[in-house]
């Protein structure tokens, strides 16, 4: 391993020594220097935003260019790369932060040979705590392999609470739907719509990021680990079917929506093309009583207004009478 610089960079987040036993020590920046691999895995965690941290993966982490970039560059999506027993990564999680979006996912990216691995990521992962929790707990993971299966693990099981939530909400609109209640449901499916176009974005990929690893001969991932996994990358299927399903339901709730839309509007033009249907004669009759010329029968009759009233009401019911018979009205 390359020599540390003399002081620990800004962006280090910890540097672990798992012992082998489920729990692991906090080292030194002078103890990572002087770290041999049958001391056991060491895992340095870094935030890739801060220059030291890149300054020092660039200089002094004894990586190659290729690696040094997978883990320091600021967009990548889930992938899997392998060289003989070296492997890097890039993953994403949902972003369950508190104030933050799901679909705003969190990048990992990690590289590791199977005695060492090293991270970097820009924003804490839930996933990354649960491991540190189960090694003070002294019930982690004993070597690299197990960490890898474990980050994994997490990163995959934190997204049934995400999944679940898309189908409730589908749910909850489809319920809405049903109702009449129109009024916001166009945003709310619009929404959910991109929530789920956005985490498949990453999903997609990152399945097939699960698939390679599962297939690569790596020498420290013994059978038991690429065993789970691809129990693992199961779930992360099922994950994604769901996901599937979740938009064509808000696609058919769309169409239904919009279908809706325009029964109403039909209905509405419908009514509005009656009520013209009717009173356009009883316009015209009307228009024609009220020319100011010489010759209007019943000028002179105190009578002819309400004759004029009663053959608009009659005209009136015998238009109504024939819209019924026609099954119009």
């Amino acid at each position: 391993m390359a020599q540390p610089d003399s002081e620990q960079p800004d962006g280090l987040i910890h540097a672990l020594l798992l012992d082998g036993a489920g729990a692991a020590r906090t080292l030194e920046w002078r103890e990572v220097g002087a770290w041999q691999p049958e001391q056991g895995c060491l895992w340095l965690h870094f935030n890739y935003e801060a220059e030291a941290s890149r300054r020092w993966l660039d200089e002094r982490s004894g990586l190659i260019d290729v690696a040094v970039n997978g883990l320091v560059m600021d967009e990548t999506r889930p992938r899997t790369i392998t060289r003989g027993d070296n492997l890097l990564m890039a993953l994403r999680g949902v972003n369950l932060n508190p104030g933050s979006d799901p679909e705003d996912m969190v990048s990992l990216r990690l590289w590791c040979n199977g005695q060492k691995v090293i991270s970097t990521c820009r924003r804490p992962l839930l996933s990354t705590h649960d491991i540190l929790e189960r090694l003070q707990d002294g019930a982690g993971p004993h070597n690299a392999a197990e960490l890898l299966v474990a980050w994994i693990d997490g990163i995959v099981a934190r997204m049934a609470d995400t999944v679940d939530g898309f189908e409730d909400a589908a749910l909850e609109l489809e319920d809405v739907l049903l109702t009449g209640q129109l009024g916001s449901l166009r945003h709310d499916l619009a929404h959910l719509r991109k929530q789920t176009i956005t985490v498949r974005r990453y999903l997609a990929p990152q399945r097939e990021a699960f698939n390679r690893l599962t297939a690569e001969a790596i020498g420290w991932i013994d059978d038991l680990n690429r065993l789970r996994l691809r129990e693992i990358t199961d779930r992360q299927i099922r994950h994604i079917e769901d996901i599937d399903a979740v938009r064509e339901r808000t696609a058919v709730a769309q169409d239904e929506m919009v279908g809706r839309l325009s029964e109403q509007m039909n209905e509405r033009m419908y009514v509005l093309s009656l009520v013209a249907a009717i009173f356009l004669p009883l316009g015209f009759f009307t228009g024609l009583m009220g020319i100011n010329v010489g010759g209007m029968p019943g000028v002179e009759d105190g009578f002819a207004f309400w004759v004029v009233v009663l053959l608009c009401v009659g005209a009136a019911g015998l238009l109504m009478a024939w819209f019924r018979f026609r099954r119009w009205l």
